[in-house]
């Protein structure tokens, strides 16, 4: 669907603002749908996020201003969400050995299996997104990138 039909306005001031609404609006559609993957897990978009970045750490603890850097969005709570998911059991934290005012933060088992089984799911999410074939992929990734600088 266009985006002038979607948000049924006809006219932009120009193609720079077209284009970021058209951003705006393409990153609400898409945690929309990954959303309601994640409720029935009682997960939110930046939960889950939060989980990836300590699945990629292979069993290595990180400190939670390390995963506040990696974050998605910056303007998560990373203690908040690292909390949220201790109560649920699928992170743990622990002092540091050898900094006790460092607090590490692993996923456990559980985190482990709620990612396992979301995977399949994520992979058929993003294409069905991403109506693109692959060379399309490609280029919309390069111009993105470009964007950002």
């Amino acid at each position: 669907m266009r985006l002038e039909e979607a948000i049924k306005q006809k006219e932009f001031t120009d193609q720079y603002n077209k284009a970021i609404v058209n951003l705006l609006y393409t990153q609400s559609f898409i945690v929309t749908k990954q959303s309601s993957l994640f409720k029935p897990l009682a997960l939110s978009p930046e939960q889950y996020n939060v989980l990836r970045i300590l699945k990629g750490q292979k069993g290595s603890p990180i400190t939670v201003s390390s995963i506040q850097e990696r974050m998605l969005n910056k303007m998560s709570n990373a203690s908040r969400l690292v909390e949220k998911l201790k109560q649920k059991g699928m992170v743990v934290r622990e002092e540091c050995p050898t900094d006790r005012r460092q607090v590490d933060i692993l996923i456990t088992e559980k985190g482990l299996n709620v990612l396992s089984q979301l995977h399949n799911q994520m992979h058929e999410l993003n294409r069905s997104l991403i109506q693109l074939n692959e060379e399309e992929v490609d280029q919309l990734n390069f111009l993105l990138d470009k964007l950002r600088g």
